[in-house]
């Protein structure tokens, strides 16, 4: 997953605050076994639940080597005791398109 689609998902996410979008993937390890991945995407912010992040904002939190398998769609903000999934388990490109967001 390109850092430009993540981008684009940032920009449609700042006009769906009632939305969450969370990634998750999986990336390669130091010692090239693979990790899980799992990203947050709130009101135009992503956030690496995962793996550290650098403090500079205009750096992507997807760190080297991170393969995003798919994408699925919350209602916001996030509850994690009461999650409302609206879309699990879809390719990330899906939701590209914002009347994919509900």
């Amino acid at each position: 997953m390109s850092s430009e689609l993540l981008q684009t998902l940032e920009t449609i996410s700042r006009e769906r605050s009632d939305r969450v979008v969370r990634l998750r993937g999986m990336v390669t390890a130091g010692d090239g076994g693979p990790e899980p991945l799992e990203v947050l995407i709130f009101r135009g912010f992503s956030s690496c639940t995962t793996h550290p992040t650098a403090f500079d904002p205009d750096q992507s939190v997807l760190p080297d080597g991170a393969c995003i398998e798919h994408a699925d769609l919350l209602q916001g903000p996030l509850n994690p005791l009461q999650e409302q999934l609206l879309l699990e388990g879809v390719p990330p490109e899906r939701l590209l398109d914002p009347l994919a967001w509900g």
